[in-house]
């Protein structure tokens, strides 16, 4: 699977999601692109988008996405807060449809 970290999860998870093609919004170059404009330019070309804006879900419809949203719940961004949490990130990768959002975390 195909799948794009946003600006707001470290990088270090990268390598955790074993078995994915994972990239970064930074590593594409496309850094403090705007959520809707940054969800167009991600469209056709990842399978899931994995980001921590637990406001995004509000803010544009993700059913017409030809990708699925995961959305991390955690204290903060940091490694020590996501590393409980990425089994359960692989699991809703492993699951994920286009158009959905899954939320991971409490």
């Amino acid at each position: 699977m195909r799948v794009l970290l946003d600006e707001n999860v470290p990088h270090d998870l990268k390598a955790k999601l074993v078995g994915h093609e994972v990239v970064t919004v930074q590593g594409l170059g496309w850094s403090g692109t705007l959520n809707g404009e940054l969800l167009k330019r991600a469209s056709g070309t990842i399978d899931a988008f994995v980001t921590m804006d637990r406001k995004l879900e509000h803010q544009h419809d993700p059913t017409v996405l030809p990708f699925g949203i995961v959305v991390l719940r955690a204290r903060s961004s940091k490694m020590q807060d996501l590393m409980p949490l990425v089994r359960d990130i692989l699991g809703a990768l492993a699951s994920l449809k286009p158009g959905q959002v899954t939320r991971v975390g409490a």
